[in-house]
């Protein structure tokens, strides 16, 4: 704390926490047939049995999702072809796969979000789809029981602990360089 500064306090008086208006719900009021809640009524309670509006998924967003998560998996496929390993060895090719698709989500979330006009499909296709495709939880896994099944403790351990420290790191390592980039007005 600098020094001079008082100490912020919290009080009961200095918190105001509006009450809910009788006709709130947790649900929106199109997806309730009844509509709002009765004057009076106490509590939140879901719509009654009858017809929900289900969200209607766009063709186009699903196709982006589609195509971009078939060029993440075949790049992924590929590599894993490329570079076997056996179960006692650090699986180098899905460890480097994750750790670029992290760094590749961090990337283009924080690009798409802060620094370009937003846009319907380019969030879909490289975030859901492509690094959804490239990167592998899956398979990391599989990796790991495989490491343990072969007496590796400490390797899956490692494996494990690197993967995610690792993929945060990318992912932090990536924000802050789109962050830094001057946007040009």
């Amino acid at each position: 704390m600098a020094s001079g500064a008082d100490p912020i306090r919290v009080t009961k008086e200095s918190i105001r926490v509006p009450e809910p208006a009788a006709s709130s719900a947790a649900f929106p009021a199109d997806l309730a047939s009844t509509g709002p809640a009765p004057a009076g009524a106490v509590g939140v309670s879901p719509p009654a049995r009858g017809r929900l509006v289900r969200p209607r998924a766009d063709g186009r967003t699903v196709a982006a999702i589609f195509a971009g998560g078939a060029l993440g998996t075949l790049a992924r496929a590929a590599l894993a072809e490329a570079f076997p390993h056996a179960a006692t060895a650090w699986p180098w090719p899905t460890f480097a796969v994750n750790i670029v698709a992290a760094f590749l989500l961090g990337y283009f979330v924080t690009r798409l979000q802060e620094r370009l006009p937003l846009s319907t499909y380019r969030r879909p296709l490289l975030g859901t789809g492509v690094c959804g495709g490239l990167s592998t939880f899956s398979t990391m896994e599989v990796e790991i029981l495989k490491m343990l099944s072969a007496h590796a403790y400490g390797l899956a351990a490692g494996y494990a602990a690197a993967s995610i420290a690792a993929g945060y790191a990318a992912i932090h390592l990536a924000t802050a360089m789109v962050r830094r980039v001057r946007v040009r007005r």
